[in-house]
């Protein structure tokens, strides 16, 4: 195969997801003004659903302009060889290959993210300001953006050095020791992750004693659920959205409320929620969700290996010489209908989990205070109740509310 012949491919690659992508949330968007489901009737009042379809409306349109920009910037890219022009620019400051590669990565996405910066702060200030969301203040945001790209430096940039070193040492068998670095830093995370990096950006204290407290502990205690770790998270900093997780496993699990979680749900609420998180960890979902990952990661490194070194793709993108960088960027666009297909299913799993999950919680406490839960959050957060069943295979990691609803009435 010639390069030319590739970088059509990788082209045409780009235009077919991007037309794919377009067309699925066009269709998605012709179902915003459908008739609230029968079942889930009383969760609007007619002003509060006619505010669902506007904030619906208004992020649908951001994304179409957002989308548009996007694709006509990367296929500007693309055609006049930016990525030749940034790896001559890298290889100006140093001769290393990886000193070349973390520059070459940094210029790319530090730019990338600076010409994205408008876009966050109109999705912010402006969308989710105008529907009662946003909770950020104009500093947070920006300590935000600092903190993010010092993460990116660092933890970004040492994996990244990391994996380059490994091609330099093994060339065809670096997959082996990426992989193995990356399933480390997988499970360091899984079990760290609430403790290292989430107080990085977020407040983090222990659940207060009281009603709450003694009902979590009363049901831990009847399912026979060790729970030493629970924590309330300041997320009313940064939006009026509520959430909960279940992070880690063993001696390191934890279950995290958000404090609008709390102040919108009644305690059986909350409890019912809690005892969904505690379904997937007795259902095992974390170690499931843990090993695919693993696994899938394993994969992607070993077709990597096979690619990365090829002349041909670097010659694609403008750059005579194989390059490990410009390999990875060219296999990045090659491999994007596999990873559609693998998160295609798993997020097919997730929804199944996540009905093993609501009937945990069923069966274990309550099925009308999770209902009540869900139907609280999908208005507080003004969510879609009525999506196009093809978008929700597609992008859905949870079923619809009235799926889970149908669901838990059985």
């Amino acid at each position: 195969m010639t390069p030319q012949i590739l970088f059509y491919i990788l082209i045409t690659i780009i235009i077919v997801k991007f037309l794919f992508d377009t067309f699925l949330d066009s269709l998605n968007s012709k179902h915003f003004n459908d008739a609230i489901p029968a079942e889930l009737e009383g969760i609007y009042n007619e002003e509060e659903y006619l505010k669902s379809q506007a904030y619906k409306k208004s992020n649908y349109k951001f994304s179409v302009v957002t989308s548009i920009i996007s694709i006509v910037a990367t296929l500007l890219f693309f055609i006049f060889e930016g990525f030749a022009f940034v790896d001559n620019l890298a290889r100006s400051f140093s001769d290393n290959t990886i000193v070349i590669t973390l520059i070459f990565f940094g210029i790319i996405i530090f730019a990338s993210d600076l010409l994205s910066l408008p876009f966050s702060y109109y999705a912010t200030f402006v969308i989710e300001e105008k529907f009662g969301f946003n909770k950020t203040t104009k500093k947070t945001f920006v300590f935000d953006k600092i903190k993010g790209w010092f993460m990116m430096i660092f933890l970004g940039g040492g994996v990244l050095a990391l994996i380059t070193w490994f091609y330099q040492l093994t060339t065809t068998d670096f997959w082996l020791y990426t992989w193995a670095l990356m399933t480390a830093i997988t499970i360091f995370m899984n079990l760290f992750y609430s403790k290292l990096i989430v107080p990085i950006f977020n407040k983090q204290t222990p659940l207060e004693s009281g009603e709450l407290k003694n009902e979590i502990k009363n049901f831990a205690n009847k399912v026979g659920f060790k729970l030493d770790n629970v924590f309330v998270i300041d997320g009313s900093k940064r939006s009026t959205k509520a959430n909960a997780y279940f992070s880690g496993f063993g001696k390191q699990k934890r279950v995290t409320l958000y404090d609008t979680l709390i102040n919108d749900l009644d305690t059986d609420e909350i409890v019912a929620v809690l005892a969904h998180e505690i379904g997937h960890y007795k259902k095992k979902h974390i170690i499931y969700n843990l090993f695919f990952s693993i696994l899938l990661t394993g994969l992607t490194f070993y077709i990597l290996s096979l690619l990365v070194g090829s002349v041909t793709l670097s010659q694609a993108l403008g750059v005579e010489t194989a390059s490990f960088h410009i390999g990875l960027i060219a296999f990045g666009v090659l491999y994007s209908p596999i990873s559609e297909i693998t998160s295609l299913f798993m997020n097919a799993f997730s929804r199944k989990f996540e009905y093993q999950a609501d009937n945990y919680a069923k069966e274990n406490y309550n099925a009308n205070a999770l209902i009540s839960a869900l139907k609280k959050l999908s208005k507080n957060s003004l969510s879609n109740l009525t999506p196009h069943p093809l978008y929700v295979k597609i992008h859905y990691s949870h079923p619809t509310l009235l799926q889970r609803f149908l669901n838990l009435k059985k």
